[in-house]
């Protein structure tokens, strides 16, 4: 069966891998449709820095060779874009292209020593956000998160040190998932940069760990919906009034479709961990002033997931900004509590704001609690539930 460019955008990784394992699609048409639809689309959008054309060919080439002998590839066939700096080398990257996955080529990111301007960085000019050029994708996994968006490929490597897989995903109204710290390995000494995913799909996020867990990450059914707090600010963050009603109007109809209830004296009020994640990520020793806030926010951290199974939130505090960059606002400050506390986080799409802005929603669960996190997310993005 041939497939168009088209026709390719509209599938999902789990689709894609489903269709070559059964011998309906072969690996390498699939590659020519992404790399199709790539050189169509990418001179606007500015998502890659460089393209592998001939590797992914020969790789899905590989791909078919190996589902004709029987191998069992769980993302056969699969396009993947690699965020850039990361490299098809890295962990992650490696374990995707066990699992029959092909690398595309490379996503942008931003320049370095830029401080916090999430956008992505390529020489024809920046990275654009495929719902609206004006906005910045987010960052740091900008053409990750702007490739799958845009249907270039189903699946984007990322990494996610304070926001860096969440941001750009509900920037450009996609899934984009920060597993527990320490599940892969830590792309920095520090261990708050986690690999992450990038997807349209929660059900292609479960796919993407399930390349590193083995047996299938499915949470058991729950005959009782979880438990959740809310919390627009974690008590630090300044947080638009009209992103937190979008959010919060998000998770409702999560109350409402009947995934979860609210926990009864489980709200959530942090100390602000900027200084703590700067000095973290510099190698510091922390000072007797920043172990008091590590230990403060991580006893009530605990004593809230004690009380809740999820930890709802808007994923930014903001909504996209320009290509100029987010001036003093902090895009990263609902986000990077979880990079230095080590909790998986998703950011779902939640909808968006009175002048069309995309606003994420992010879950937060326990520590290695992904298939609960999953599962709640996969029914949370159904058609009928939005």
């Amino acid at each position: 069966m041939v497939i168009t460019p088209g026709e390719y955008a509209a599938l999902s990784a789990v689709d894609i891998a489903r269709h070559v394992a059964r011998g309906d699609l072969k690996a390498v048409d699939v590659t020519s449709a992404a790399l199709a639809r790539i050189a169509e689309h990418d001179d606007d959008l500015r998502a890659f820095t460089e393209i592998w054309a001939e590797q992914a060919l020969a790789r899905a080439a590989d791909v078919d060779a190996q589902v004709t002998r029987g191998a069992r590839l769980p993302l056969a066939g699969v396009p993947i874009g690699v965020k850039a700096g990361e490299g098809a080398g890295s962990y992650q990257n490696t374990r995707l292209v066990d699992a029959g996955c092909v690398p595309v080529g490379a996503t942008s990111v931003p320049r370095n020593n830029r401080g916090w301007q999430t956008y992505g960085h390529t020489d024809r000019g920046p990275t654009l956000n495929p719902l609206n050029p004006a906005w910045s994708p987010g960052g740091s996994s900008a053409g990750a998160a702007t490739a799958v968006a845009a249907g270039l490929v189903p699946l984007a490597s990322g990494s996610d040190g304070a926001g860096s897989v969440r941001i750009p995903a509900a920037w450009c109204g996609i899934v984009g998932l920060k597993p527990t710290n320490g599940r892969l390995p830590a792309r920095d000494r520090a261990g708050l940069n986690s690999p992450g995913v990038l997807v349209r799909s929660p059900r292609d996020a479960r796919a993407y760990l399930d390349v590193f867990d083995g047996p299938p990450t499915i949470a058991p059914r729950s005959a009782h919906p979880l438990t959740a707090t809310w919390s627009a600010t974690l008590g630090y963050a300044d947080t638009d009034p009209e992103v937190a009603a979008v959010a919060r109007s998000a998770a409702e109809r999560l109350e409402t479709a009947g995934l979860i209830t609210w926990a009864e004296g489980a709200d959530l009020t942090l100390v602000d961990p900027a200084p703590v994640w700067a000095a973290l990520r510099a190698g510091s020793s922390l000072s007797t002033e920043l172990s008091s806030i590590t230990t403060t926010n991580e006893e009530r951290l605990r004593d809230c997931c004690e009380r809740a199974d999820l930890i709802i939130t808007p994923t930014t505090p903001h909504p996209p900004h320009g290509h100029g960059g987010p001036g003093h606002r902090m895009s990263v400050a609902l986000t990077w509590s979880f990079n230095i506390s080590g909790h998986p986080a998703i950011s779902l799409p939640a909808g968006t704001t009175s002048r069309g802005e995309p606003v994420g929603l992010q879950l937060v669960a326990r520590h290695h609690a992904e298939p609960q996190l999953l599962a709640v997310a996969d029914r949370a993005v159904r058609p009928e539930l939005r």
